[in-house]
C-alpha cells in the first residue's frame, strides 16, 4: 500500500538504496535525475547528524556535480529541525529528495510526525523522486527492520506492508547475512522483507512496478523462505 488521497494518486519514483551511496555504480542516480525533471537534488543528511552531516552533503555534490546536477544539504539534525516550516517548505517544492546513510533510530526520531516528513510524503504524492540509502531506504517502509535485533517495528511508512535491510553481505554490517536472516524469521506472515546489496537501488515506478539496478541484485524473502516470483512478490504495494 502506498498513501496517496483523491488529489494525489501518482506519486513519484520511489529508491531504496542498500548504502554505499554516491559512489561508483551508483549509475541510477542519473535516472532518478531524469525521472524528477530537475537539476537540484535536496540532501537530508538526518541519520548521519552525529558523524559529520556536513560530509555527506559534501559528497553527495561532489557526486551529483558530475551528473549536471547541484545539491542542497537540508541539515534536519533535530527534532526542532523537522518541525521548522522553513525547512518543510523546502523539502515541499523538492522535485528529488534524498536521505543519507547513518543511524535508522535517530532518523526515525527526528522525522516521525513531523512537519518535514509530513511535506516529504506530500511531495512523492505529487510526483517528486524520493530516494533513501542504507538507513534512510530501512526507515522509509512499515514495518522497519530494527537494526538493533532483527525485529519488526514502527518505520516511517512512506511505503507499507514490507520490511528492507540494506548492506546485505557487506564486510562490515553484515557480511554474513545475519541481520536479514533475524529478520525473515521475525517477520509476520505473509510481509516480504528485501535485502538489499550497497550500491543497489530497489525502485518503485509510480505505476506501481518494481525493479532494481546497481551492482548487486535485491533478494526477496516471504514466509521465512526465498520467494519464487522475486519482486514479483512486492506487486500491489
Amino acid at each position: 500500500m502506498v498513501w496517496g488521497g483523491e488529489d494525489q494518486m501518482s506519486p513519484g519514483v520511489l529508491a531504496l538504496v542498500g548504502g554505499d551511496e554516491w559512489t561508483a555504480g551508483c549509475d541510477f542516480d542519473a535516472d532518478l535525475l531524469d525521472a524528477s525533471g530537475s537539476d537540484k537534488v535536496v540532501v537530508l543528511p538526518t541519520a548521519a547528524a552525529f558523524e559529520r552531516p556536513e560530509r555527506r552533503v559534501l559528497a553527495a555534490a561532489e557526486w551529483f556535480a558530475g551528473l549536471g546536477a547541484e545539491v542542497q544539504g537540508l541539515m534536519v539534525a533535530s527534532r526542532a529541525d523537522a518541525q521548522d516550516d522553513d525547512a518543510a517548505a523546502i523539502v515541499g517544492a523538492a522535485r528529488f529528495l534524498y536521505l543519507s546513510g547513518g543511524s535508522p533510530l535517530h532518523l526515525r526520531s527526528v522525522l516521525k510526525g513531523s512537519k518535514v516528513f509530513a511535506a516529504l510524503r506530500e511531495a512523492w504524492g505529487n510526483g517528486a523522486v524520493v530516494a533513501g540509502a542504507g538507513a534512510g531506504a530501512l526507515v522509509l517502509s512499515d514495518p522497519m527492520v530494527d537494526p538493533r535485533g532483527g525485529a519488526l517495528t514502527v518505520g516511517l511508512g512512506l511505503i507499507e506492508g514490507l520490511a528492507v535491510v540494506p548492506l546485505v553481505g557487506d564486510f562490515q554490517e553484515d557480511a554474513h547475512g545475519e541481520k536479514l536472516h533475524r529478520a525473515v524469521l521475525l517477520a509476520p506472515p505473509g510481509v516480504p522483507v528485501v535485502g538489499i546489496p550497497g550500491r543497489t537501488a530497489l525502485l518503485r515506478d509510480p505505476d506501481g512496478r518494481w525493479r532494481s539496478r546497481g551492482q548487486g541484485r535485491p533478494s526477496v524473502y516471504v514466509d521465512g523462505r526465498a520467494a519464487v516470483d522475486g519482486l514479483g512478490a512486492l506487486a500491489g504495494l
